[in-house]
């Protein structure tokens, strides 16, 4: 192999990598491959014919390798249909300012947990999110109105719990994440917590989510 035909090969498994749809296809081999190597050449701006060649060649190999990824596709599909989903409408994202005081935010926390109510809090480098249930909104606001960058309102908090096995079987939380990429399902936040693994989405895309995220 000369190196052009080595960097097409390294280009080609780049954008099948980068393309979920075109990968899955290549996995389970429902694919042209002719068309493929002409569309990927085209994506990429090659001309020559030699290079389609090439390409074809690096999209036969890399449906080899992917099969392989089959047999850990089917374990994590045991492992998610023996978890269980809990869903909650009406939730909350807040985006705070970093500057706030962090015993302020526990405080509002510690009121809500006294109302058995339901809240996460992430840090990032310059904001803190808050995700909680809309009853709670309005205490939010009045305990933090000046320190507020974003509201989303009309969330829904999917929570996957599993088996603890899930710490031990790789790819469960890349293949959540393409589930929801490839059903066009934006994932506002994701958090995990060991055996629980939670989405929040917009309340428009409820169903799609249900439907896809069935598991049996």
């Amino acid at each position: 192999m000369n190196l052009m035909e080595k960097n097409t090969a390294e280009l080609t498994n780049e954008y099948i990598d980068g393309h979920p749809y075109v990968k899955n296809c290549l996995k389970k081999g429902l694919i042209n491959y002719s068309a493929l190597a002409r569309h990927i050449a085209k994506e990429l701006g090659i001309g020559k014919e030699s290079s389609k060649e090439a390409i074809m060649i690096a999209a036969i190999r890399a449906r080899d390798r992917l099969r392989k990824e089959l047999a850990q596709e089917r374990e994590i599909l045991d492992l998610l249909s023996k978890s269980e989903i809990e869903i909650k409408n009406k939730m909350v994202v807040f985006i705070l300012e970093k500057g706030i005081s962090f015993d302020l935010i526990e405080n509002i926390e510690a009121q809500i947990k006294k109302e058995s109510g339901l809240s996460y809090v992430l840090e990032g480098s310059n904001n803190y999110t808050l995700i909680t249930q809309g009853k709670f909104a309005q205490l939010i606001k009045e305990k933090l109105k000046y320190r507020i960058m974003k509201i989303d309102n009309g969330m829904v908090l999917i929570n996957i719990k599993s088996q603890k096995e899930i710490e031990t079987i790789p790819g469960v939380i890349s293949y959540l994440t393409s589930l929801f990429a490839e059903n066009g399902v934006n994932i506002y936040e994701f958090l995990s917590c060991w055996t629980d693994t939670i989405f929040i989405i917009d309340s428009k895309d409820l169903n799609k989510a249900i439907n896809f995220l069935r598991f049996e």
